[in-house]
C-alpha cells in the first residue's frame, strides 16, 4: 500500500500505549500492508502501528529475509539472562545504544484471518520482538538504557539535527 513517515522521538503516540484491534477490518488490513511495506526497506528491522502514526496494536518485522506482522501482540515468554547488546530505533535516527534484552523471546498474537500467531527467536528476532512490544506498550528503547547511558543518549538527541527540526 504504503511506506510511511517514522515518527520520532519526542512524537506523543510514541509516549501512549496503543489501543487493541477489536475488529479486523478495511482499515485494519491497510495498516498492516503500510506495516509491511514500511519494514521492507534496507536495514529495518521491525516498525510498531504507532511508529507510523497510528495508535494501534499491530507490529511487522524484517529479521534475515524472515518477514512478517502480528496483531494485538502480547510478549508472554523471555528466557536467558539479559545482555547488553547494540539497539537502535527508526524513531531515534543516526543513534545506538547498549540496552538489556533477553536472549530469546516469544509473542503471540493474530493475523488478519482471526488465526493464532505465536512467533518466538533468539538473536535479532528475539530482542524485535521485545523491542516492537515495548514500542505498543508506548515506551521508547532509550527508556531501558543504564542511567549514565540514558543521560548521554537524551543529550544526543537534543543535540541532533532531526530533533531540532
Amino acid at each position: 500500500m504504503a511506506i510511511r513517515d517514522i515518527r520520532l522521538f519526542g512524537d506523543p503516540v510514541l509516549r501512549s500505549a496503543t489501543d487493541r484491534v477489536d475488529s479486523i477490518d478495511a482499515a485494519t488490513r491497510s495498516l498492516v500492508a503500510d506495516l509491511l511495506d514500511t519494514v521492507s526497506l534496507p536495514g529495518r528491522a521491525g516498525v510498531a502501528a504507532n511508529q507510523i502514526g497510528v495508535s494501534k496494536r499491530v507490529f511487522s518485522y524484517n529479521i534475515d529475509g524472515r518477514t512478517g506482522y502480528v496483531i494485538n501482540p502480547v510478549l508472554v515468554e523471555v528466557r536467558g539472562e539479559a545482555q547488553l547488546v547494540d539497539e537502535a530505533c527508526l524513531s531515534v535516527p543516526g543513534l545506538g545504544y547498549p540496552r538489556r534484552r533477553f536472549p530469546w523471546a516469544r509473542v503471540t498474537g493474530e493475523d488478519l484471518d482471526g488465526n493464532p500467531i505465536d512467533i518466538s527467536g533468539d538473536g535479532l528476532l528475539g530482542q524485535a520482538l521485545q523491542h516492537e512490544t515495548d514500542h505498543l506498550d508506548g515506551a521508547v528503547y532509550i527508556e531501558g538504557l543504564d542511567p549514565d547511558i540514558k543521560r548521554m543518549a537524551l543529550r544526543d538527541i537534543r543535540e541532533s539535527e532531526w530533533f531540532r527540526l
